[in-house]
């Protein structure tokens, strides 16, 4: 089972016991989290979408620790004018461990992909008209 999720404005695909690095929350560490704004569930081979969330769904999360990612160094240059510019930058982040997914009542359920294939395949068939065979030019002597 997993489930496309909106956290801190980044979507993200999760599953039970997942391990993310999200951009920073607000919330202590060890303190659970729940994000409502759930887009897509797959629960083995049934997909319920959302029109854009699904109603009633929720990703339940418990905050692990809030952390610095890796420097990212900025370097400009503008070539034969002696201009250089260094700069770094370190995103703040949390990483949370999903506990598990619940999958809520009104959504769409996607049909399943043969049953789609077969429908487009029926309306699309059709006899096919051949072209006749273009007349030649005839030699002529002058």
């Amino acid at each position: 089972m997993y489930a496309i999720v909106e956290i801190a404005g980044q979507q993200f695909k999760v599953s039970k016991d997942l391990k993310v690095y999200v951009n920073r929350l607000t919330n202590e560490e060890g303190s659970k989290v729940s994000f409502d704004k759930v887009y897509l569930v797959d629960d083995n081979g049934s997909i319920s979408i959302g029109a854009p969330a699904i109603e009633g769904a929720s990703v339940e999360a418990k905050v692990l620790q809030h952390l610095k990612g890796d420097k990212v160094i900025i370097f400009k240059k503008k070539r034969r004018k002696g201009y250089k510019k260094r700069n770094g930058h370190r995103q703040y982040l949390t990483q949370i461990v999903i506990e598990g997914i619940t999958a809520g009542g009104t959504a769409k359920k996607a049909a399943p992909k043969k049953a789609a294939v077969e429908a487009t395949t029926e309306e699309a068939v059709a006899p096919k008209v051949k072209k006749a065979p273009k007349a030649k030019k005839e030699d002529t002597q002058e």
